[in-house]
């Protein structure tokens, strides 16, 4: 079967550098997006690819309940969601959690409540956690503190609640559901490098758009990946990596409950 992915935000620089990585697959792409000048651009990720790319504007911020959400999961009828979606910073607070906690646990719940999605990964960050990660030294945990205090405090509200909230709901599925949650460090524009350090990493690092592309696919691909996934520039390579984290059963959560 060829799984159709819906990927909200889809015209974000992880996304857009995700839709063709999917379609190289041969995967059915729709991709959600708010601005309609945006479609063009999307859509010729599909020249020369094996998938199927489509576009869907919808703007976020409308998206105030689980109806909503499953308005649009009716529609696009997935097979598996990705979100990576955001507000940006744009638009104050407010928008921030309409955007990034709302809409992303509305989508979350109708998610789950819909039988033949059996996937959902979110793009969140390294920093999303409430308690000291145990594999982190005291120096880790102040710069993630500092940074989510100081730096990024609605938006880390926001993606802290929407990451447990997929953790807590896939539950409901009784491990019939897949919920992936990935968790790069700060971004980069660079060129994918394939070498990485997933799992349990320092709090501090860098990592490439590209290379959270091309992991987020290949946990997306799998049947046995679930939980949280912290990832950073590094040196093991991509295929190698996935296999430890799933063969190990990392899962960043650790020290959350």
């Amino acid at each position: 079967m060829t799984p159709r992915v819906l990927l909200i935000g889809g015209h974000g620089k992880v996304s857009l550098q995700l839709t063709p990585t999917l379609l190289a697959r041969s995967w059915h792409v729709t991709s959600l997006i708010r601005d309609p000048s945006q479609s063009d651009e999307i859509l010729s990720a599909g020249n020369g690819q094996p998938g199927k790319v489509d576009v869907l504007v919808r703007s976020l911020e409308d998206v105030k309940s689980d109806r909503d959400a499953q308005n649009v999961l009716d529609e696009v009828k997935p097979d598996y969601v990705v979100w990576s979606a955001g507000a940006g910073g744009k638009g104050g607070s407010d928008r921030t959690y309409a955007v990034d906690r709302d809409a992303a646990k509305h989508f979350i719940s109708s998610a789950v409540a819909t039988p033949s999605i059996s996937k959902f990964l979110i793009i969140s960050y390294l920093g999303s956690r409430r308690n000291r990660a145990p594999w982190w030294n005291d120096e880790e945990w102040a710069y993630s503190q500092r940074s989510n205090a100081e730096i990024l405090p609605h938006y880390y509200a926001a993606k802290v609640d929407a990451d447990e909230h997929l953790a807590a709901q896939a539950k409901k599925r009784e491990g019939k559901f897949q919920d992936i949650c990935l968790r790069p460090g700060n971004l980069t524009d660079d060129a994918a490098s394939g070498k990485f350090s997933l799992g349990k990493t320092s709090a501090k690092g860098k990592v490439s758009r590209a290379d959270v592309a091309d992991v987020a696919a290949r946990l997306l691909e799998r049947s046995d990946t679930r939980g949280w996934y912290d990832l950073l520039s590094g040196d093991e390579d991509v295929g190698e990596a996935v296999e430890r984290v799933v063969r190990e059963k990392v899962d960043c959560m650790e020290g959350e409950t």
